[in-house]
C-alpha cells in the first residue's frame, strides 16, 4: 500500500536498508566498549543503591575503586562478587563502604574462580530484572484495571518545579485536566553529571533532579489519580546524558512509562562523546525494551538550530536511523516515540502545507509507531494571543495526521516559565481542538500529485540522498562534520571520554548478557 502520500514502497525500503547500513558499524562499535555508566548500572540492577554522606552514590564509590584496582575493560562483575566470594564483605553495599574506606583490593579472577564470580553476579542482577519484569507485568494489569487514554494523540504536558513535593499536586491536576502523559523534565545541567542523585530533591534549575526516589513518588502519586480517574497515567522522564544506562535502569525498576533516549541528543546538544554516547544509548534501550517503555527521540531539537524547511530530511533521516538502533536494541514498533516538531516559520507562505507534508511523512513511513509531536518554540515571540493561534495550528495538523504523542505548546513557550494559568489555556486549546475534529485524520487524503505529497516525497528523496553519503562517509566522520543540527561532534573528543573502555577478552557484564539473550529470544 502506497497510503495517502502515494509513497514508492521501494523507495521507502531502500531508505531502511540504507538506515540500516549506516547503524550496523556504530552497533558492531558499540558491542566492543563499555562505559562506566553501563558497568553502574549492572551494580544497580544487582540491588546495589544509596549514597554516602557526601552524597556520592556508592555504585559509583565501588566502580571507581575496581578500575582503579584493575581497570573498567574486564567490566565490574568479575572483579566484584569474586571479591564478595572471598568474603571482602556480606552485600555489596558492606563491599562499596569497605572499598571506599580503601580496604579492600580488587583482582580480576581466573579459572574456577571466574566461573564462581560469574555465576553468582549472573543470579543477582536476574533478580533485578525480574523485579523490571513484575512492574512491567505491574503496568498492564493497572492499564487493564483502570482503562487507558481514550483516543491517540496521547496529551503529553510537562510539570518540572524543580521541588518533586510541589511537582506531584501540579502533576495530578494536570492530569484531571486532560494529561494522558506527565513529564518530569530534569533539572538543568543534570545530563552533565556523572552520578545520580539521591532521595528526594526539593531544588531544581528549570526542573527537577531524576533520582530513584523521585520517580517512586512520581509514580506512586500518578497511580492515585488513576484509580481516581479511571485511566492509567503515564510517567516519563529523560534517560540521556552521561547516566543514561543508570537512569533507564531505574525507569525500569520504579516503572515510568516512557523515556526521553535519542541516540544523538547527547553527542549533538549537551557534547558528549559520541562513543560513550552510542555504547550508552545501546544498553539504555535494551533495558527499556525489557521494562515495557515507549522512548522518545529528540529529532525536534534538530530543528531549534538549523532551519526547519531546509533541515527537514535530517529529521528523517535521525527517525529512520533512531528506528534502526531501537529495534536492533529490541524495542518494538508500539515503543518507538519518534520525535518532529512544527517549526516552520509561520510568515513563510503555506508553512502550514508544508508542515502537514513533514508531519505526514514520518506518519506514512513509521505507521505503527507513536509519534511525538512537538510544538512550536523557536518562532513564538510573547504575543500570547498569535503564539496561542499558532499553538491550535500544531494540534490541528496533529489531528489531520494521525500523530500518536501530542506534547501541549504553552503561548508563552521559549518567552518565559508558563504560568499554571497558561498551562490550563494550552490544555482548553488541544482539548477543543482534538474533540472538534474528531477523526478527522480519516477524511485527509491530499491529492497524489498536490503540493503536500510533492514536499513529502522530495523531503524523502533527500533524506536518502544524505544516508547514502553517510553510508559512504561513515556515521561518526557524518556527525563530526556537522550533518545533524549543524554541531560538529568528533568521535575523539566531547564529555565523558575518559568513561569510555575497550572490552577485553576477560570481560563479563551478567547484564548484558542477559539482556542480549533476551533480545535474541524475541527475534
Amino acid at each position: 500500500m502506497t497510503g495517502k502520500l502515494d509513497l514508492d514502497p521501494a523507495t521507502v525500503r531502500h531508505a531502511r536498508s540504507l538506515a540500516r547500513k549506516a547503524g550496523r558499524p556504530i552497533v558492531t562499535m558499540t558491542k566492543k566498549h563499555t562505559t562506566v555508566s553501563v558497568e553502574r548500572a549492572t551494580l544497580r540492577l544487582a540491588g546495589l543503591g544509596g549514597a554516602d554522606e557526601e552524597g556520592t552514590p556508592w555504585v559509583n564509590r565501588l566502580l571507581d575503586v575496581v578500575r582503579a584496582d584493575v581497570g573498567l575493560e574486564h567490566g565490574v562483575a568479575l572483579p566484584v562478587w569474586d571479591a564478595l566470594l572471598r568474603g571482602e564483605g556480606d552485600d555489596l553495599i558492606t563491599l562499596a563502604q569497605k572499598a571506599a574506606a580503601g580496604s579492600v583490593t580488587f583482582r580480576l579472577p581466573e579459572g574456577r574462580d571466574a566461573v564462581r564470580a560469574r555465576a553468582v553476579s549472573r543470579k543477582q542482577v536476574a533478580a533485578g530484572l525480574r523485579t523490571v519484569d513484575a512492574r512491567r507485568r505491574e503496568r498492564e494489569r493497572l492499564i487493564t484495571r483502570h482503562g487507558d487514554a481514550p483516543r491517540q494523540p496521547w496529551i503529553y504536558l510537562i510539570v518540572a518545579t524543580g521541588d518533586i513535593f510541589e511537582d506531584i499536586p501540579q502533576a495530578q491536576q494536570a492530569a484531571r485536566e486532560g494529561a494522558d502523559v506527565i513529564a518530569v523534565i530534569r533539572s538543568t545541567g543534570q545530563s552533565l553529571l556523572d552520578f545520580v542523585p539521591e532521595g528526594a530533591t526539593r531544588e531544581g534549575f528549570a526542573g527537577t533532579y531524576a533520582t530513584q526516589q523521585n520517580f517512586r513518588l512520581m509514580r506512586t502519586a500518578l497511580d492515585e489519580t488513576s484509580k481516581e480517574l479511571g485511566r492509567y497515567i503515564r510517567l516519563t522522564n529523560y534517560a540521556s546524558g552521561l547516566c543514561m544506562p543508570e537512569i533507564a535502569a531505574l525507569a525500569g525498576l520504579e516503572r515510568l512509562d516512557m523515556m526521553l533516549n535519542d541516540s544523538m541528543y547527547g553527542i549533538l546538544f549537551r557534547d558528549i562523546n559520541p562513543v560513550r554516547t552510542f555504547v550508552d544509548q545501546r544498553f539504555s534501550r535494551q533495558v527499556h525494551a525489557r521494562a515495557g517503555i515507549i522512548i522518545n527521540t529528540g529529532e525536534d531539537n534538530y530543528l531549534t538550530t538549523a532551519d526547519a524547511v531546509e533541515a527537514a530530511h535530517t529529521v528523517t533521516t535521525s527517525q529512520l536511523l533512531n528506528e534502526y538502533f531501537a529495534k536492533e536494541a529490541g524495542l518494538e514498533d508500539w515503543q518507538l516515540g519518534l520525535g518532529h516538531a512544527f517549526e516552520i516559520d509561520p510568515a513563510i507562505p503555506d508553512s502550514f502545507r508544508m508542515e502537514l507534508a513533514h508531519a505526514l511523512l514520518a506518519r506514512e513511513i513509521f505507521p505503527r509507531a507513536p509519534l511525538k509531536w512537538m510544538p512550536p518554540t523557536r518562532h513564538m515571540t510573547g504575543d500570547v494571543f498569535r503564539g496561542n493561534l499558532l499553538d491550535g495550528f500544531f494540534n490541528l495538523a496533529g489531528a489531520l495526521t494521525g500523530q500518536g504523542i501530542l506534547l501541549v505548546g504553552m503561548m508563552t513557550e521559549a518567552v518565559v516559565t508558563p504560568w499554571l494559568s497558561d498551562r490550563d489555556v494550552a490544555l482548553q486549546n488541544v482539548r477543543y481542538v482534538l474533540d472538534a475534529a474528531g477523526s478527522l485524520h480519516e477524511d485527509f487524503h491530499p491529492p497524489p500529485d498536490g503540493f503536500i505529497a510533492t514536499r513529502a516525497r522530495q523531503v524523502l528523496a533527500e533524506s536518502i540522498e544524505l544516508l547514502d553519503r553517510i553510508v559512504e562517509d561513515g556515521m561518526l566522520d557524518a556527525i563530526a562534520e556537522g550533518t545533524f543540527g549543524l554541531m560538529k561532534r568528533p568521535a575523539d573528543a566531547g564529555r565523558g571520554l575518559d568513561g569510555v573502555a575497550r572490552k577485553s577478552d576477560a570481560y563479563y557484564n551478567p547484564a548484558s548478557e542477559a539482556l542480549d539473550a533476551a533480545r535474541e529470544a524475541a527475534r
